[in-house]
């Protein structure tokens, strides 16, 4: 018998955002539901939160809850760069393409100067080349750095990529954040631990992402530096961050980094990944655009096979390199099932 698709299934594979929230999130929200507690991030689930988040980091960090990335990304950046100052990042970067000028508002008009890199990672040496004008009055000042994990071509920062960036970093007397909307797939990729992928490699600020790996609405900004914290509660505050019931948002990410939760969703999600992409490679007119290091497959795909599963039910999502590639991303609650429909898919559409 066919199974009758839903509109469920049609988006299976756009992005790892259409998943929804794993049960240990839905269980710890109708937790904090029960009974009253103090709002404004002064309840006890959001202040244990740090000394969760200082125990998996091994060293003590600032945490400060939001509910969405772009937010989380713009205020750390805020913290780190003046109105009058640049944030270098990679020109794929999700600051600079899919945030709607969000750190320049949030900064105050602070200028983002991209880098070209190599697929889609900035390198030390083109950062070294590209920060100039500093103490010269007609240029904006170069004041921070800002990397994706993973970065925006599925490949994962290697920690002696993100320690030489680092370096550059801070010789200039910058500071260095790192984008982690999939921050956990990054870390099972390296098999690394949450400390050496960031301060131990030279991240001053992180941007601690969850909601694509299975919570609701939760991110984190992370501080390794206590100077680098500033006036970030009155930007949250400013911003509409600063949550009356922010108990909501922390009892998600409590739950996440709770009992390897977040670990075990980015282990399954990067493995369901693998799959696809080894599953493309039997297609002589499949070809990958980039290598797969973790849950995100980008390929080259002729137009009578992109038709078919879009008349499947499949929303492909060809917008990378200019319409010449298609994005598909596994998600923590991707089902093997799911990966053999799709390549079983596309041996009928030959």
């Amino acid at each position: 018998m066919t199974k009758i698709k839903t509109k469920r299934d049609r988006v299976k594979f756009a992005s790892d955002n259409v998943a929804g929230a794993c049960p240990e999130v839905l269980d710890a929200i109708i937790k904090a539901n029960d009974g009253d507690s103090t709002p404004y991030g002064n309840d006890q689930i959001s202040t244990k939160l740090q000394d969760k988040f200082s125990e998996i980091f091994e060293k003590e960090v600032i945490v400060f809850p939001t509910a969405s990335g772009t937010a989380a990304n713009a205020l750390a950046l805020a913290t780190m760069t003046p109105s009058f100052g640049n944030v270098y990042c990679h020109k794929l970067s999700h600051i600079n393409t899919d945030e709607c000028g969000a750190p320049e508002f949030y900064t105050g008009g602070g200028k983002l100067v991209t880098l070209n890199g190599v697929k889609g990672k900035i390198t030390a040496e083109e950062l070294d080349q590209a920060i100039s004008g500093k103490g010269i009055v007609h240029h904006t000042q170069p004041s921070s750095v800002s990397i994706t994990q993973v970065c925006e071509t599925g490949e994962v920062y290697q920690l002696d990529e993100i320690k030489k960036i680092s370096e550059v970093t801070h010789k200039h007397n910058l500071s260095i954040h790192m984008d982690g909307a999939r921050f956990a797939n990054a870390l099972v990729s390296l098999n690394a631990t949450p400390a050496e992928m960031t301060w131990k490699s030279g991240i001053d600020v992180l941007s601690f992402g969850a909601t694509k790996n299975g919570c609701i609405a939760a991110e984190a900004i992370i501080f390794f530096k206590k100077n680098l914290v500033g006036n970030v509660a009155f930007l949250m505050k400013r911003a509409g961050h600063l949550l009356s019931k922010m108990r909501f948002v922390s009892a998600q990410l409590d739950a996440y980094i709770s009992n390897d939760v977040w670990l075990r969703n980015a282990k399954h999600a990067n493995k369901m990944g693998k799959k696809l992409s080894d599953g493309l490679k039997d297609h002589a007119d499949i070809n990958l655009a980039y290598p797969t290091e973790a849950n995100e497959v980008f390929a080259t795909f002729p137009r009578n096979k992109i038709d078919y599963l879009n008349s499947e039910g499949y929303q492909i999502n060809e917008d990378e390199w200019d319409g010449k590639a298609v994005r598909l991303v596994a998600a923590w609650n991707t089902q093997d099932t799911d990966v053999d429909h799709l390549l079983n898919s596309l041996k009928n559409s030959n």
